[in-house]
Parts: structure tokens; sequence; C-alpha cells
């Protein structure tokens, strides 16, 4: 390869991607705008859940376990209500996600030994993801309200104890792990769409005559057309790195260089794959549509990124391996919240080096200099 060609190619797109006001955008303002937006409007952390109160106990120990279930900044309580009859009427309405009942004698279960005290909580299961976690929340208030009242029996403590770390998000902060996930999952799909209008824009504007009459070779034009695009991405990366450390306090523990290195061979293999697309289809239009879903879909529902890839059935997890945000979601979570280093991301290093290859390689073999006629 002849570097004159190559960087006489590279300026060549750079010009033309200047001139595209599309691209531009594409390629400097969407990756931040969608890093803020995802950012805020994608969250796993659930606060002041509205419940209703049912207290037929009408008691200091009841009021104790109402006020616990307010204090802990979970659940927030909107209205008592005054007979069961009402509870399925709530709970069919969108006011309240769940309804505490406190039956009659709970105090009396709570002070009389031996005896476990019930109450209940009924929760709407439609949006099971918030009801799963508001019943995790419950589970633990109730626990701690049940050590407390253990102290006034026959037994001075609980009979175990459990004393719970979580390292690398001690607070359990879910835009800490959202934010490293974002940026794969959206590098993914711009690069992607940036290389798609390259080959496919070559055509559309009949400059490809020209580009046929030069004596570069196809490797020199893949190549020469994806440099611009790289450095953009990079950028972009850096742009979106900064972003989510100021603007979501997002911790980056691990090594700047290793994320760099590791980001080159994810863009490398993103923006191949999005030049072979333009160059099969040839039509700036559909390559667009056609990069959006090859990347989009794989990139949210099987790199990890929303869904628990451990949870997915066997045939889905065995897909993952194909989908290379997969492995670019477990460096950037893996840099950003563990501060890992090579000896542990150089699997997912391997599997993005082939992914580079690939693209390069799938590129090369779409494009044609030869005009057909």
């Amino acid at each position: 390869m002849d570097p004159m060609r190559l960087g006489a190619i590279a300026r060549k797109e750079w010009i033309q991607l200047k001139r595209d006001t599309r691209s531009m955008i594409l390629a400097f303002v969407l990756p931040v705008l969608l890093l803020i937006f995802f950012g805020y409007a994608i969250t796993w952390d659930v606060n002041d859940i509205p419940v209703a109160v049912l207290d037929q106990d009408r008691t200091p120990e009841s009021r104790l376990l109402v006020e616990a279930f307010e204090s802990s900044g979970y659940f927030s309580v909107s209205e008592y209500l005054d007979s069961p009859e009402l509870v399925d009427q709530r709970l069919v309405g969108d006011d309240v996600i769940g309804v505490l009942w406190i039956p009659p004698g709970f105090e009396r279960d709570v002070d009389a030994p031996g005896r476990a005290a019930e109450v209940q909580l009924l929760l709407d299961g439609s949006d099971a993801n918030t009801a799963t976690i508001a019943l995790n929340y419950a589970d633990a208030i109730v626990t701690r309200f049940g050590a407390r009242a253990m102290l006034g029996g026959s037994r001075a403590t609980p009979p175990i104890a459990l004393q719970a770390r979580t390292w690398y998000n001690p607070n359990l902060v879910s835009r800490h792990m959202i934010v490293p996930g974002l940026i794969a999952v959206i590098m993914s799909i711009i690069a992607a769409m940036l290389t798609a209008l390259t080959i496919a824009r070559e055509w559309e504007r009949g400059t490809m005559e020209q580009l046929a009459a030069t004596p570069v070779s196809r490797v020199e034009v893949v190549i020469g057309k994806l440099l611009p695009y790289v450095a953009i991405g990079l950028f972009d990366v850096a742009v979106t790195v900064a972003a989510g450390m100021w603007i979501f306090g997002t911790p980056l523990n691990g090594s700047v260089t290793l994320l760099a290195l590791l980001t080159l061979l994810f863009l490398t293999g993103a923006l191949g794959l999005g030049i072979f697309i333009s160059a099969a289809v040839k039509s700036q239009v559909l390559a667009m549509q056609i990069a959006m879903v090859a990347t989009y879909l794989p990139a949210v529902l099987l790199s990890g990124f929303m869904f628990d890839i451990a949870s997915m059935p066997a045939v889905l997890r065995a897909f993952t391996f194909l989908v290379p945000a997969r492995y670019y979601v477990t460096v950037t979570r893996g840099v950003f919240l563990k501060g890992v280093g090579a000896e542990v991301l150089w699997a997912q290093a391997l599997f993005m080096l082939a992914y580079a290859a690939l693209g390069l390689a799938l590129a090369t073999r779409a494009f044609r200099k030869e005009l057909q006629a």
C-alpha cells in the first residue's frame, strides 16, 4: 500500500464528508445527544414507589412499620384505605403500584414470643420489573423491622447477621452501569451508519468513474476511506466518555490507553461493516436502513447492555457470540467500573481483532472498481 495514495483517498473522503451536513451531524452531534437522552431516559433505579396503606390494626407498632416504608425513600404512601374492598379498585388504576395491608392483631403478634406477625404487600404485576424491585425493597425493610422488634423478645439479636458489600458500584447507581454500555451501543450504531454512506455516495453522485480511473487498489480505497472515520470515531468516544464522567458522574477507574486501543479494534470492525453494506447495496437510503437494523437491534438486545445474557435461552446465548457489541460492552464496563486490564480483557480483544479483520475483508471483497454496464 502506498501511503501517498492512502492519504489522497482519506483527504478526498474528508472533503466529501464536510460537504454533507447530514453526515457531519451524524458524526459529531448525534453521539452526545444519544448519550444524554438515553442516559437520563434509561434507569433501573426505582424510588418513591406509590403505595396505599390498609391498616386494620391501627396501633403504634403498625404505624412504625408504615413509617419504616416511608423513611426508606423507596416507597411513598399516597393514601390510606378504609376497607379491603378498595384494594382491587386502587390496583386496577394507575394511582398506586402496591397496597400495604396490615391485618388486625399485628402489634399483638409482634410482641408475642414464638409467633410470626403477618403483613401483606399486594403489587401490580403488570410492570414486572418495578414489582420485583419493590418486592425486594419491601423484604429488606420488613427484615430490618423484624430485627428491631426482636430486641424486645427472648432473643437479643437475630440468629444470623448478614453483612453485604457491593464492589465496583457500591451505591448500585444504575447510570454508572448504563453509561459505559451506552457508549458501546451508540458507537456500534454510529460507526456503521457513517460508513454505510461512503461507497453508495460515490455511485449516486456519479464520482465512481473518477475513482475507478485512479491507480489505487481496492484495499487502498477501503482503508483510505476508513481513516477519517476512525479518527472521528475515536473523537466521538473521547467526547462521550468525558460527557459520561462529567454529566452522570460515571467513574473511569481503568487505563485510558487500553480503552483507546480496544476501541480502535471495535471501530475498525464496525466501520468495515458499514463500507461492506454500502458497497453491496449502492444506495444511501437502503444502506442506512440495513446498517440500522444490523447494528441497533443486536447491540441493544443481545449485547448484555439491557438484558443479562446468562438469563437468555441457550440458542440466543450462542447467537450473542456473533454480536461485536457484546465484547465492547464488557470492555467499557470493565475499564470504567472495575479498572481491569489486558489480563482480564484479552479474550474480548481477540474477538474484536477478528471482528476488525472480518470487517475489512468483507468491505474489500464487496468493493468493485469496475463499472458495470
